[in-house]
């Protein structure tokens, strides 16, 4: 993934619309990692950080300046001060990433006015041509753009140096890390399904807990008979309320109605694409029949072509030297004929002879290469060679027929493929969702009016639902009580579940945070450039604390590290985490080099900025990155494109210009 382009528009200090390219490719031939942006101390970086991460995860987004606002309070709180109301606030980020095999580029774009419309901004997904639309996309974006770029581990990629000041300070990783540490090791699955088991349980429990004493019949008879006639009385007060409320009923139906036609038409499409794949799996299942069945005939012979052919030659051959055997014996019976007529004739003997030799050299000559050249092994007859023409004239048909069902099983499969892509996005549950929200708004206005008439519609609902229970647990006796052991057996078996999960989750951790201390402690002497001092370090499975050991094993104390040591050992954590999440993802850092010394600012600056990623953000004051630090990234070739963050504090507005500081 590569951020290509950020724009920005009346959003937070920024004033009007103003474009940052990311692209780290000078050209074809000439990447270089870095973007640099330089600010002062409120002048627009951490918005920038914040923008990004808006663009990608809208209202889930963990930006700095949120705190405890709604979504609605914040984007109000991100429009620029100065900004006519007319106008709209905009973020746009355009990103590239590969998918099947082939990079492909889209434009996340999000707009809202000051007061935005039901606390929400609009999101369109537009592709590598701006003006076509992605619309499907943009229904499903929070589930895609977790499969890139997945909230719980964008920390890792997107930080600042509060963050690492943070993780350096505590002895154990604040929450924030932890739930990425949780999500890139793939441990959330395994505590979710814990929870889900236990909620299963509970549930099971209520379901038995009216169940426990089936015994008592005559209890029921008794319940039944009261719970028929409260419901005769409650329905007669009900037929009376109901003649006073069909105006009200009315503008409810609207609604309701509305729900069902436009949701029906939402399960029609889904429907339809359910249909089509059938057919068309049905469809390559007939193609593979087909196909069977030519592996039933002669197709297995196509494995052997040349072994047919030279069968065939072979064939061909004997056939003719046995023609021509049959030939000799014709030209020698003709000689013999043309020498009694010559006798006959009374010729003069000599002649006769050497016509006869003549006769005889020229059949030899004629047959002599045939006869020393042949070997005869198939002895087969003409009407055999004929067979053997037609089997291989059979083969080549069928082999045709079968390369032609394969490529219709191909498209059938490429149908198939394509269908399971529109289902995703077809009658997607946020359409229904908001079809739903609609409903639900206008029944709970209808609810204030008709209060009494729901109130007594609810209470006959769950009288009715008593009376039917009740009507089964006297006729169906001998089945709740195999229900009630059924669920016993469920609970028992959910509590070994558990037993044996809990299990797994601290095998799966231990045998990821090995990958993962390996990753760290190589990252951290890295950085730091002094190999004597750590030979190991060790992450604790329940807190995910780091501890140190030298080379003869004994315990390091966090306290023997310098401020500057600290910094880099939590730098190298988060830059392990990255690599052993194995996303090739840009990194962004606001604030990077923090309260650095020199030496420990020069590792970073060498060392890490380069290799953190293939696409490194970073945003710094001119006191992280001086002079002598962005020059030495320069000499490098490190350095993509340099931004300075220019604050008119008259105006409370930031300008990108471009070049740093210096």
């Amino acid at each position: 993934m590569i951020f290509l382009e950020l724009v920005l528009q009346n959003f937070g200090p920024y004033a009007g619309r103003q474009v940052i390219n990311l692209d780290p490719r000078i050209d074809q031939d000439n990447i270089r990692p870095i973007i640099l942006l330089g600010g002062m101390n409120g002048g627009g970086k951490t918005t920038l950080m914040d923008a990004i991460r808006l663009a990608l995860y809208g209202q889930r987004a963990q930006c700095s300046t949120r705190g405890n606002l709604s979504y609605n309070d914040f984007l109000t709180q991100c429009v620029n001060s100065q900004a006519d109301p007319i106008n709209k606030t905009r973020i746009e980020l355009v990103f590239e990433h590969i998918e099947d095999d082939k990079p492909i580029q889209y434009r996340v774009v999000r707009t809202w006015e000051k007061n935005p419309k039901d606390g929400k901004d609009s999101l369109g997904i537009l592709g590598k041509d701006e003006t076509w639309p992605v619309d499907s996309l943009a229904t499903i974006w929070d589930e895609y753009i977790e499969n890139i770029l997945p909230l719980g581990i964008s920390n890792l990629f997107l930080f600042d140096g509060e963050q690492v000041k943070e993780l350096a300070e505590q002895e154990t990783p604040p929450a924030v890390v932890v739930d990425a540490i949780n999500g890139l090791l793939g441990l959330e699955l395994a505590d979710k399904l814990a929870v889900d088991l236990e909620i299963l349980v509970n549930r099971k429990k209520k379901e038995t807990a009216d169940k426990q004493d089936l015994a008592k019949l005559e209890e029921l008879e008794n319940r039944l008979a009261e719970q028929l006639q409260k419901e005769n009385n409650k329905q007669k007060e009900l037929e009376k309320l109901e003649t006073d409320l069909k105006d009200l009923k009315i503008q409810y139906d609207e609604a309701l109605n509305k729900y069902i036609s436009e949701g029906g038409k939402l399960a029609a499409e889904r429907s339809q694409l359910d249909t089509q794949k059938e057919n068309q799996v049905q469809n390559a299942e007939n193609i593979r029949k087909s196909l069977r069945e030519l592996a039933e005939d002669v197709l297995p012979l196509g494995l052997i072509p040349n072994l047919l052919s030279q069968i065939q030659t072979q064939g061909e051959k004997e056939l003719k030297f046995q023609q021509m055997q049959l030939a000799k014996d014709v030209l020698i019976a003709r000689d013999q004929r043309l020498l009694n007529l010559l006798n006959q004739l009374n010729l003069e003997l000599e002649k006769i002879n050497s016509i006869q030799n003549f006769l005889v050299e020229d059949i030899d000559k004629l047959y002599a290469v045939n006869s020393s050249t042949e070997t005869t092994w198939l002895n087969a007859d003409e009407e055999s060679l004929t067979l053997l023409d037609n089997l291989v004239y059979r083969l080549q048909i069928a082999k045709n027929t079968a390369n032609a069902k394969i490529l219709e099983l191909q498209n059938y499969e490429e149908q198939i493929l394509t269908i399971d892509r529109q289902i995703q996005t077809a009658a997607a549950p946020e359409a229904y969702a908001e079809l739903q929200q609609a409903r639900e708004k206008a029944e709970r206005e209808w609810n204030k009016a008709n209060s009494n008439v729901e109130f007594l519609k609810r209470h006959l609902l769950e009288l009715q639902a008593t009376i039917e229970k009740t009507k089964k647990e006297l006729t169906n006796y001998t089945s709740d009580s195999l229900k009630y052991q059924s669920t016993e057996h469920l609970i028992n078996a959910v509590t070994k579940v558990q037993a044996t999960l809990k299990i797994f989750r601290e095998k799966l951790t231990l045998r990821k945070l090995n990958k993962l201390e390996e990753e760290v402690k190589n990252c951290f002497l890295y950085l730091l450039h002094k190999s004597d001092l750590v030979h190991r370090i060790a992450i604790d499975a329940q807190t995910f604390s780091i501890s140190l050991y030298d080379l003869k094993g004994k315990p390091v104390p966090k306290n023997r590290l310098s401020a500057g040591e600290k910094q880099l050992l939590a730098i190298a954590f988060l830059w392990g985490l990255a690599k052993v999440s194995g996303k090739r993802l840009p990194v962004a850092i606001d604030t990077p080099l923090g309260r650095l010394d020199s030496s420990h600012r020069n590792n970073l600056v060498e060392r890490y900025f380069p290799a953190a990623s293939h696409q490194v953000i970073l945003l710094s004051t001119d006191t992280e990155i001086a002079k002598k630090e962005v020059e030495l990234l320069r000499e490098n070739e490190a350095i993509a494109r340099e931004y300075l963050l220019q604050y008119n504090s008259g105006k409370r507005e930031t300008t990108i210009k471009d070049g740093y500081f210096w």
